[in-house]
């Protein structure tokens, strides 16, 4: 593997890193799990979109670069160092959007991918159901076919971003007498669709991270399913492996956690100390990141190559959803009893964002398939494990 940059990559990388230093908001914005955070990340994607940043490696037609994967990682080192904002529409730039490039028709990308990276169309994943979390083969809601239109009914849940956001992409039941994985169907989902309400669900912090997805015979054109009728496994599948294995966390998010971390531990070495293992956890944290930095690196340059991403993108899920955990454990450590005080309380100076950090590290080992699956995953598919 070569480790030394391209005097083109070299270059895309201070385009970027002058790009964000004049762009990126002086203080950070609201979460986005408010109503005025979420329309504030939705202005800063246009302002992404302006610059041709939204998504580097979409075609320059399309609101890209032309980028390659490398270039989009060192793209996302320069976005992390320069403290810009969080994603508000990763579902729909880091997940649909490289579906769509593969399964979706012409027709699909010129109506969706321009909007997607302007911000002015977000995108939720309405995969989950009550009884179909990681399970996602035990789907049941269904979409019936009639003439043009499919016409849908059904919940679903731990929608991201569902709240505030414009579509839905999913998969729902066209054959009533399948099972399992067999007679499912992508379809992509107005949300402002009659017969569509969408219910907020509080995150551990209380705001509306999360909504359920109720469909009372909603009528969807049968233009908006992504791929064939009942091959939505497939395509489902393709959106999953990009979600665990590559798109959805760069490393540089993890990079600039563990960075965080370093600094965390020095500023309050006196007391951590005192805890010979606090040491060690932060040396890990630092070293795991950038053994995923270099795994993500290998696997673009494999996916630049004509490769294909397998089943091993359940060992990535599962190392970045523990790391995750592992580094911001530590810091609640090292912070000791003022880890539990918010950011705004008058003992909290030096906390930081750490406790919203950690509470929403807990939820990595659930979504993008439980851990639980992908070590299954694992066993059945790379080590040929029986069942």
């Amino acid at each position: 593997m070569q480790l030394d940059y391209t005097e083109e990559q070299q270059a895309f990388r201070a385009e970027a890193r002058q790009w964000l230093a004049a762009h990126v908001p002086a203080e950070p914005l609201p979460s986005y799990d408010t109503e005025e955070g979420f329309q504030r990340h939705r202005e800063w994607e246009a302002v992404l979109h302006r610059g041709r940043w939204t998504m580097v490696t979409w075609p320059g037609d399309l609101g890209g670069r032309g980028s390659s994967l490398v270039e989009w990682l060192i793209f996302e080192e320069e976005y992390y160092r320069a403290g810009a904002p969080k994603r508000v529409n990763m579902n729909g730039i880091c997940l649909l959007g490289p579906t769509l490039m593969e399964y979706g028709s012409e027709a699909q990308k010129a109506r969706i991918l321009p909007k997607m990276a302007s911000g002015e169309e977000i995108w939720a994943q309405a995969w989950s159901e009550p009884n179909a979390g990681s399970d996602m083969a035990a789907i049941r809601s269904r979409a019936a076919r009639q003439g043009d239109t499919y016409v849908i009914n059904g919940q679903k849940i731990w929608s991201t971003r569902a709240v505030w956001a414009d579509w839905c992409f999913g998969m729902f039941r066209t054959d009533p007498d399948s099972q399992r994985h067999h007679g499912l169907t992508f379809i992509l989902v107005p949300l402002d669709t009659p017969g569509v309400t969408v219910r907020p669900i509080p995150q551990l912090d209380g705001l509306p991270g999360f909504a359920e997805i109720f469909f009372d015979d909603v009528e969807v054109p049968v233009a908006n399913r992504l791929g064939e009728e009942g091959a939505g496994w497939r395509v489902a599948m393709a959106t999953a492996g990009f979600e665990r294995g590559l798109m959805l966390r760069a490393p540089a998010r993890f990079q600039e956690t563990a960075r965080r971390l370093v600094e965390l531990y020095r500023e309050n070495r006196a007391s951590a100390d005192r805890d010979p293992a606090i040491r060690d956890a932060v040396l890990r944290a630092y070293l795991d990141a950038e053994a995923y930095c270099l795994a993500t690196y290998q696997t673009a340059c494999r996916l630049d190559q004509g490769g294909k991403i397998g089943p091993e993108s359940s060992t990535n899920k599962i190392f970045w959803s523990e790391l995750d955990q592992a580094m911001c454990g530590t810091a609640m450590r090292i912070l000791g009893a003022r880890a539990e005080l918010l950011p705004h309380a008058p003992a909290a100076a030096g906390v930081g964002t750490w406790l919203d950090d950690f509470l929403f590290a807990q939820s990595g080992p659930i979504y993008a398939g439980s851990n639980e699956i992908q070590r299954n995953i694992i066993a059945e598919r790379m080590l040929g494990m029986p069942r």
